[in-house]
């Protein structure tokens, strides 16, 4: 299937930007540039909690349940910003954990926002991920044990440099040295970088 960062690009993309921006008074821009970046970093926290059998056990459980049957994808135009904020907070911390707070901050410094309304924005994505990754388990029938590849499909085809940024997020220990590679990554402003920004193609090179 299409990359993650694909999802921005439809109706259900731009009615996120349109909520996640109403909810924090940001920029459209800005929150779609947030989302950019986080939607492959809740992701890349999915994929490397499925290493662990454990990790892929309870992940695979959750999307089990109806309420990430890909239900949300189809009406949400219909959800209200709190119910969205609340269900991601929940689901960020069972993802994320204490690296929530880091990331957070590390896309606000990049982005010049206010890492409270960065946090909202994280928050209201990860249910859409939740219901993306659950329609498409059940439409592949996919196992514990396949999540990890599927998971691997819908961050799509990332360079290797864009990929060890998100490696290098989850595992940094909140200096915030990484935040100049991660608006060079996000805004295609790392020179010799080849291949593009993680989101060029999507924000048409603006």
């Amino acid at each position: 299937m299409a990359s993650i960062l694909d999802l921005l690009n439809t109706q259900m993309g731009e009615e996120l930007v349109k909520k996640a921006s109403s909810k924090t008074s940001e920029d459209k821009g800005k929150v779609t540039s947030a989302l950019g970046m986080a939607l492959p970093l809740i992701l890349g926290a999915m994929k490397r909690n499925t290493k662990d059998p454990e990790g892929a056990e309870n992940l695979d459980k959750a999307l089990q349940s109806e309420k990430h049957n890909g239900d949300v994808l189809n009406n949400l135009e219909e959800k209200d910003a709190e119910e969205l904020t609340g269900e991601g907070s929940k689901i960020l911390n069972h993802v994320l954990g204490s690296r929530q707070s880091r990331i957070s901050k590390t896309i606000a410094g990049a982005l010049n926002m206010d890492e409270t309304s960065v946090n909202k924005i994280l928050e209201m994505a990860a249910p859409v991920i939740m219901g993306l990754l659950g329609q498409q388990k059940r439409k592949d029938n996919v196992g514990a044990s396949g999540l990890s590849g599927l998971l691997g499909s819908v961050m799509g085809s990332n360079s290797s440099h864009d990929q060890s940024l998100v490696e290098t997020l989850l595992d940094a220990d909140g200096d915030g040295s990484v935040i100049d590679d991660v608006a060079g990554m996000v805004l295609g402003g790392k020179k010799g970088k080849k291949g593009g920004s993680l989101l060029g193609g999507m924000l048409g090179g603006k």
